[in-house]
């Protein structure tokens, strides 16, 4: 959701708004002794429209059932999606400036937020917060400079008035040379507006995960066992001690540009790491384990609502792939099962999307 920017106000409603969430360290685990790629299926016969790449259909297990995952992950069960084409890379700046041009188009983070939008999403007796402390921004990440409680996301989320997609760290600061980057700030509403102007749709989860697994199954990262094989970083996270301390050994601290890690076997870009995506699906921490295992979903769309018994209170969409700020000294969202709720009208400095469209011979 969006907040004040009083900070005693920001900080109550950070704990409730799904903006971020703590996780711990994870350690990998061995999976499955199932073949290691998936069958491939041919892309449909007629031109892939400009920046998309074909995911051919497929039946896989979703989710995980490694002992040191989250348990919104588990467990692992099957699921058939449907081929579809997906884009290539993140949307990027350039992309969205065209947009906003043909359009006139003001985001959520650009938008004075109401007292009756934001106490949707808290408990009923969360004081009224005056309009005068309402005013437009967005989440930015500002590591600290020393190491500090983990599970206070205060300690490095700051609310920066007039933070938005233009100004990615606040009034003052712009898009400038950041073309080719992927927009941030970008809340579900947003995302949804880009992709019906674009002639296109978000992805499900179930579509989002089979893509970011690259024809690969049951691996714990996108290109295999090994987080960094041969000692090569194949994504844009977190390196050093996370928050104070990014040491870039990828070569970045904060987003990339699209297409400066290899693409999956699919040949999509940066599905792991960089931005997190939004999906279509509601988020419901207990979704998976109501799942039948003797069932094959057949292309699901995720529950009716959202659920999250730790922010009952907010309404959240399903992101996924983790972003520049997934460490493995705090967590390991960097994975095709990984996944987290976020408040569907809130934007941060590590959240975007891309789209897709439906596919067929």
């Amino acid at each position: 959701m969006r907040f004040s920017f009083d900070s005693a106000v920001f900080l109550k409603i950070l704990v409730f708004s799904g903006v971020v969430v703590g996780c711990g360290d994870r350690h990998p685990t061995n999976l499955s002794d199932q073949p290691d790629r998936m069958p491939s299926q041919p892309a449909p016969a007629r031109d892939a429209p400009a920046g998309m790449v074909w995911i051919p259909g497929e039946e896989f297990r979703m989710g995980t059932d490694e002992e040191q995952a989250y348990a919104s992950e588990k467990p692992a069960h099957a699921v058939r999606v449907d081929g579809f084409w997906m884009d290539a890379t993140e949307v990027t700046n350039a992309d969205f400036t065209r947009f906003v041009k043909a359009t006139r188009y003001v985001t959520v983070a650009e938008r004075k937020p109401t007292w009756d939008e934001l106490r949707e999403q808290l408990p009923p007796d969360t004081p009224r917060v005056p309009d005068s402390q309402l005013v437009a921004g967005s989440l930015v990440f500002s590591p600290p400079t020393q190491p500090v409680n983990l599970d206070d996301y205060s300690q490095w989320w700051t609310f920066t008035a007039g933070a938005d997609w233009q100004h990615p760290a606040g009034a003052g600061s712009s898009i400038r040379g950041l073309e080719n980057h992927p927009v941030v700030h970008i809340a579900y509403a947003d995302a949804l507006a880009y992709a019906t102007w674009a002639g296109k749709r978000l992805p499900t989860e179930a579509e989002w995960e089979l893509a970011a697994r690259g024809g690969l199954r049951a691996k714990r990262f996108a290109w295999g066992d090994e987080q960094t094989p041969g000692g090569k970083h194949l994504a844009n996270t977190f390196q050093g001690h996370f928050p104070e301390k990014n040491t870039g050994d990828d070569g970045f601290i904060a987003t990339a540009p699209v297409k400066q890690f290899a693409p999956n076997g699919y040949g999509a870009y940066d599905l792991i790491g960089n931005v997190w995506e939004w999906t279509t699906d509601w988020y419901d921490a207990n979704g998976f384990q109501k799942q039948k295992a003797s069932v094959i979903q057949t292309n699901p769309i995720g529950p009716a609502q959202s659920f999250d018994p730790q922010e009952p209170f907010s309404k959240k969409r399903v992101t996924k792939g983790g972003s520049f700020l997934c460490s493995d000294t705090y967590c390991v969202n960097y994975r095709p099962s990984a996944r987290q709720g976020t408040a569907h009208d809130s934007g941060a400095s590590h959240i975007g999307f891309r789209c897709v469209k439906s596919g067929g011979n």
